[in-house]
Order: structure tokens, then C-alpha cells, then sequence
């Protein structure tokens, strides 16, 4: 057996042995989802349209990552509203950085892995790596949602009568708990995943400027800072998408 294989194996005793049917569940969203990443993989190879196959993949992503993740339908429902709005504001914001920050293809620090192969795979980098910035964001987005969606649930079933005005003072008070923790996750996963490559730069005896203007750190850094923009119009987000919701029910009610 594989190392990978022991720990997907631990993984999936973990969160079943944790978090019982529902940890079952959210294995199960991680499987699916990495079959919906490999098969926009495959499409884009196949010459479809990479923003609008990159585009339905994602919806579909964040409604299994979501609707996999929690049972109540107010959280799952605002959730995946929220989530779907907040994606299409931010792939409005990626577009143009993309265009603007010239970061598509590979630096030259990947010219040995390349030696000998063809570059002429007939695909645009710059929409393949508009296309991984989306799919970039959307685990962090997803997960600003459902915490944010949760909470103001919670908060509803303590007291349904609250006023509209303060949900939305109270959902904007967690969206401030968990923005700290949201950034240090994305910002210690990018410099952990790229420390080797720090390493390298230094030994190199890269410039300030030669490392602040290396294509595979600005692409990468790009992506954290573009997630870290799509965190924090979640919070206000959803938070107006469940006061959307709550008074529509009362107004339900009423008529």
C-alpha cells in the first residue's frame, strides 16, 4: 500500500470516526470534487471552452462542498447563494488582474523540466490560469459561507424573532471572528507549499526585486491575495442573502 493511499485511508477513518454520517458525507464531497477538478482537467485538454467549463465546474463544486457539508437547508441554501455571488464577483476581479499582472505560463526556473518538450498545446495560458485562480478561491469562499451561514442560524434558532437589522450586525460580527483565522490558513499554506522554493531564491542570492517580481511567486501570491478579497465580500454576502431570506419567510408568514 502507498503512503498516499495509508493516509487517505486515515483521512477517511478520521472523519468518519469524528464526525460520524456527516464526516461520511464531507469525504464523500472531497471525492466528488476532485473527480469534477480532474475532469475540467480533461475537458480543457479536449479544447472545450476553458472559462465556461471552469465556470459550471465551479458552481457544481461549491454546491457539493456546501450541500455535503451541513444538513439544515437555510444554511446550505444561503450558503451556496452566497457562495455562487461571491464567485462571480470575483472572477470579475480576476479577469482583469490576470490581463494586467502578465503571470500566465511558466518562469524560468521550470526551463529544465521543460527542456525538450513542445510548448504548442494549443491552449491560451492566460485563460488557463484565469481558470486555476477560480478554482483557487472557491474551498475558501465555500468555507467563509458555511461558517457565516451557520452562525447566523444558530443565532436564529435562539431567538427567531430578531430583528433583520441586527442579523446583519450580528453576521458581520462573525465574519470579523473568522477573517483572522481564514487569512492565516490561506497565508501559512502558500508559504508552506512554496518554502522550498524561497529556499532556492535565497540560495541564488535572488534580488528584493528579482524575487518580488518572480512569475511563480506573483501567480501564486495572486491567488492568495484574490482569496483574501473573495473571504471578505462573503462575509456581507451571505449575511444579506440570509436577511433576504428571513424576510421573505416572515413575509410568508404575515400573508
Amino acid at each position: 500500500m502507498s503512503t498516499i493511499s495509508v493516509l487517505v485511508l486515515i483521512l477517511f477513518v478520521a472523519m468518519v470516526l469524528v464526525g460520524g454520517l456527516q464526516g461520511l458525507k464531507s469525504f464523500l464531497s472531497l471525492v466528488i470534487n476532485f473527480a469534477l477538478i480532474f475532469m475540467t482537467v480533461v475537458l480543457i485538454g479536449l479544447n472545450f471552452p476553458i472559462l465556461g467549463i471552469t465556470l459550471l465546474n465551479a458552481v457544481i463544486i461549491l454546491a457539493v462542498t456546501i450541500y455535503l457539508g451541513d444538513d439544515d437547508p437555510l444554511t446550505t441554501e444561503t450558503a451556496f447563494y452566497g457562495s455562487v455571488l461571491v464567485m462571480v464577483l470575483v472572477v470579475l476581479l480576476i479577469i482583469p488582474m490576470e490581463h494586467w499582472a502578465v503571470v500566465q505560463g511558466f518562469g524560468n526556473e521550470n526551463t529544465e523540466d521543460l527542456e525538450g518538450m513542445s510548448l504548442l498545446v494549443g491552449i491560451k495560458f492566460l485563460d488557463v490560469s484565469i481558470a486555476t485562480t477560480i478554482l483557487s478561491s472557491l474551498g475558501a469562499i465555500a468555507e467563509a459561507a458555511i461558517a457565516i451561514s451557520a452562525g447566523l442560524g444558530e443565532i436564529l434558532s435562539q431567538n427567531p424573532e430578531i430583528p433583520v437589522t441586527r442579523l446583519f450586525k450580528d453576521g458581520m460580527s462573525v465574519g470579523r471572528q473568522i477573517i483572522g483565522t481564514t487569512f492565516n490558513t490561506l497565508f501559512f499554506g502558500f508559504f508552506g507549499g512554496f518554502l522550498g522554493l524561497f529556499i532556492w531564491f535565497e540560495r541564488l542570492n535572488y534580488t528584493w526585486g528579482e524575487f518580488v517580481n518572480n512569475k511563480i511567486f506573483v501567480s501564486e501570491l495572486l491567488m492568495i491575495l484574490i482569496s483574501f478579497v473573495g473571504v471578505i465580500l462573503t462575509i456581507p454576502v451571505t449575511t444579506w442573502v440570509m436577511e433576504l431570506k428571513v424576510q421573505r419567510k416572515r413575509a410568508k408568514k404575515i400573508g
